[in-house]
């Protein structure tokens, strides 16, 4: 009967094998680098079902690539290396790197991966524990604090820009006090937490439920392999005013009387704690029966991620049409005062001058901008027109010596409409 019973916990264990998670490995204490001599702890957890926890579990150790002898749970190294454990039918641990240093100083940091949001703390250490005076962190070269004897230095929310290699220095009384020392130069990296979110819109078959009234969106990143379980919320955003404060669900529907003109939305996505902000790029919506399609603008600042968006859209209205001016050429013979009229139009005969209508928009539909060069060159002629003119009520013979003409009785010009010749008018 005992036999059976045993037989029956075993079979179902050997599927469940296959499935286990490599386990977890630790070091006590816990920083990467030691002095010569020391000795540090290594510790290896798995996560075994209950039904192998009743078979005795034995643990391989590996050094680089050489298999070590103990079998043990826990074991005492001072050796430097890659360390990795092993349990049976789980897959090989995460690597450790543990280092050994002859220096009077070393800057020690944690053996585990530091992510964002979460302290970040660094130990400058003398040899066998002596105290360190006049003690500098540096990071990439640079000097981030100061203190006057040892101290740990500790980054309360880690972020991207603090990876880096980092160094420290001081001095210590041997017996009395030494110069400056420096330590070796450590590499830190600052895992991303999530990925920076994406702003889509949901097709009809994405939609949970009913399918609601207007345009369905989702804030879409991705958690660290490591970070899985970590709780996020989300909030949306129509230009800088906020629609939807932080939630739990990543989706938002946009109400449908605001999808009927171009509209510009982004999202945040945050931790519990916002010790991690992170914002999507511009996602814009062109209203109902736009020709334009749904587009995603993205900001160029990396560390738009983490800030508002500096470079906001100037506008996402429809555009309005432009009226463009029409080209202007100079139509010979036309008036002794050099008047200058529109392409293809003849040049009038009667009435004052004035400034030819603007072309209607189907003639100009290529033109969006007016021409700022071609309104400068009418502005100049106009101001010359005008000029001639006062000058010619002031002092008519005046006029006539400085054009080199013979004297007339005409004090205004007129022009016909039906010729393209300038017809004088007797005062």
């Amino acid at each position: 009967m005992w036999a059976l019973t045993a037989l029956l916990l075993l079979v179902p264990s050997i599927g469940q094998a296959a499935t286990l998670e490599k386990p977890t490995l630790s070091l006590h204490p816990p920083w990467t680098t030691i002095f010569k001599g020391e000795r540090v702890t290594l510790r290896c957890d798995g996560h075994y079902p209950l039904l192998l926890e009743l078979r005795p579990i034995n643990t391989l150790w590996y050094l680089g690539h050489l298999l070590l002898p103990s079998h043990k749970k826990s074991i005492e190294v001072q050796t430097p290396g890659v360390y990795r454990c092993q349990t049976r039918g789980a897959p090989v641990s995460d690597p450790i790197h543990l280092s050994v240093s002859n220096d009077w100083l070393i800057l020690q940091v944690p053996y585990t991966a530091v992510f964002e949001g979460e302290p970040l703390i660094m130990r400058c250490r003398g040899w066998y524990d002596k105290v360190v005076y006049k003690l500098h962190y540096y990071h990439d070269g640079q000097a981030v604090r100061y203190f006057h004897s040892s101290t740990n230095y500790t980054v309360l929310q880690a972020r991207a820009s603090d990876s880096g290699r980092y160094q420290c220095s001081g001095t210590m009384r041997i017996p009395v006090e030494s110069a400056p020392m420096f330590s070796a130069k450590v590499a830190v990296t600052v895992q991303e937490l999530f990925q920076t979110p994406v702003l889509r819109v949901l097709r009809p078959h994405e939609v949970r439920g009913s399918a609601p009234r207007g345009v369905a969106l989702r804030c879409e990143t991705r958690l660290h392999p490591q970070k899985r379980d970590t709780p996020l919320q989300f909030a949306f955003y129509k230009y800088s005013r906020p629609v939807r404060r932080f939630d739990w669900a990543p989706e938002y529907s946009v109400p449908e009387p605001e999808v009927e003109e171009l509209e510009a939305y982004w999202c945040e996505a945050a931790t519990s704690t916002r010790s991690v902000r992170k914002r999507s790029p511009w996602l814009q919506l062109p209203g109902q029966g736009s020709p334009l399609e749904l587009a995603s603008t993205s900001v160029s600042d990396p560390q738009g991620a983490a800030l508002a968006p500096g470079n906001k859209p100037l506008s996402f209205r429809k555009p309005p049409v432009s009226r463009s001016v029409p080209l202007v050429t100079s139509v010979p013979n036309a008036t002794s005062m050099g008047l200058q009229f529109p392409a293809g139009h003849s040049a009038p005969t009667a009435g004052p001058p004035a400034c030819a209508p603007p072309t209607p928009t189907g003639q100009s539909a290529g033109a969006l901008k007016p021409d700022v060069h071609l309104l400068l060159r009418e502005m100049q002629l106009l101001k010359g027109l005008l000029s001639r003119v006062v000058l010619e009520l002031k002092e008519p013979q005046a006029l006539s010596e400085l054009t080199g003409s013979p004297k007339t009785t005409t004090s205004h010009l007129a022009v016909s409409p039906g010729t393209p010749e300038s017809t004088s008018v007797e005062a």
